[in-house]
């Protein structure tokens, strides 16, 4: 699904802004997101065994991994440690920043949530309903990378949800 504004689109065949807020459409493009790690293998082992990425390229110091039709590339950098640059509370709940991750879908989401559990995965923020009853209500998860990047998981019963106000 691919993001887009209006219907029109100029001569260079990008959307032009004509709406307010973006809407899905099935023809959406992955996204590239490199990352620092400290440990290659504790990398390879997390996303791949743990988290189910296939691997693609890789070198003595990056590896790519499939994350749910996404490109996220684990860049070796000697001594990085994540650490959150600040919590902030959303819905009660103190949030890592930064943090990234894939919006599922509900039975993507319970599988993951599943295959994390069972891998003994420690959630800084275990899968639980946020905005229960409200517009955006979402099921979330939080846990972090065995280099310390925060990542979150959350899914939405009806994707029009997810820039509702």
């Amino acid at each position: 699904m691919a993001l887009e504004r209006g219907n029109a689109t100029g001569g260079h065949g990008l959307p032009i802004a004509q709406g307010a807020r973006w809407r899905y459409s099935r023809a959406m493009r992955p996204f590239h997101l490199a990352i620092p790690v400290d440990d290659l293998p504790a990398a390879r082992h997390f996303y791949g065994a743990v988290m189910g990425c296939a691997e693609g390229r890789s070198s003595d110091h990056w590896v790519d991994f499939d994350l749910f039709g996404h490109q996220l590339v684990a860049h070796h950098v000697a001594d990085y440690r994540g650490v959150a640059a600040g919590m902030n509370a959303v819905d009660g709940h103190a949030v890592p920043v930064p943090h990234f991750g894939i919006i599922l879908t509900l039975d993507q989401f319970a599988a993951l949530a599943e295959r994390l559990a069972r891998a003994g995965c420690a959630f800084i923020h275990p899968p639980m309903v946020r905005f229960a009853g409200q517009a955006g209500e979402q099921r979330t998860m939080f846990l972090a990378d065995p280099a310390g990047n925060a990542l979150e998981f959350k899914a939405f019963a009806d994707d029009a949800m997810i820039f509702s106000a």
